[in-house]
C-alpha cells in the first residue's frame, strides 16, 4: 500500500472523528457545561440576593427593636408620670380630709367648751341664788357673810 493512501485514509478518519465528536459529543457536552454554568451563576445570584435580603431583614429587625424600646421607655415614662400624679392626688385628698377632720374637731371642741361654759354659768347662777338666799335668811353680819362667800368661792 501506498503511504499516500494511508495518509489520506487517516486524514479522512480524523476528519470523520472530529465531525463525530463535534456533532455527537461536543454539542451536548457544551450544552451541559453552559447549563451548569447558568445554574452556578443563578445559584450565586440567589446567594447574593439572599445575603442582601438577610442584611435588609437584620436592619429592619434592628429598627423594629429600637422602635419597640423607644415605645417601651415612653410607656414607662408615662406610667411613672401617672403614678406621681396619683400619689400627688392622694396626698392632696389626704390633706383636704385632714383639714376637714381638724375643722370638725375644732367645731366639736368649741361646742363642748360652750356647753361647759353654759353648765358652769348655770351652776354659778344656782350658787349665787343659793348664796343670796342663805345671806338673806340670816341676819346681816359681816363675819357670817365672809363664811358664806368663802363657801361660794370654794364651790365655784
Amino acid at each position: 500500500m501506498n503511504i499516500t493512501a494511508t495518509l489520506f485514509g487517516q486524514i479522512i478518519a480524523f476528519v470523520l472523528l472530529i465531525y463525530f465528536v463535534e456533532k455527537v459529543l461536543w454539542a451536548p457536552l457544551s450544552t451541559m457545561l453552559e447549563d451548569r454554568q447558568k445554574r452556578i451563576s443563578d445559584g450565586l445570584a440567589a446567594g447574593e440576593k439572599g445575603k442582601h435580603e438577610l442584611e435588609l431583614a437584620e436592619k429592619k429587625a434592628q429598627q423594629e427593636i429600637k422602635e419597640a424600646k423607644d415605645k417601651a421607655s415612653e410607656i414607662i415614662a408615662l406610667a411613672e408620670k401617672r403614678g406621681s400624679e396619683i400619689v400627688e392626688e392622694a396626698k392632696q385628698e389626704a390633706r383636704t380630709e385632714g383639714e376637714r377632720i381638724v375643722t370638725a374637731a375644732n367645731a366639736e371642741l368649741e361646742r363642748e367648751v360652750n356647753r361647759a361654759k353654759e353648765a358652769l354659768r348655770s351652776q354659778v347662777a344656782d350658787l349665787a341664788v343659793a348664796g343670796a338666799s342663805k345671806i338673806l335668811k340670816k341676819e346681816i353680819d359681816a363675819a357670817s357673810h365672809k363664811g358664806i362667800i368663802a363657801k361660794l368661792v370654794t364651790q365655784i
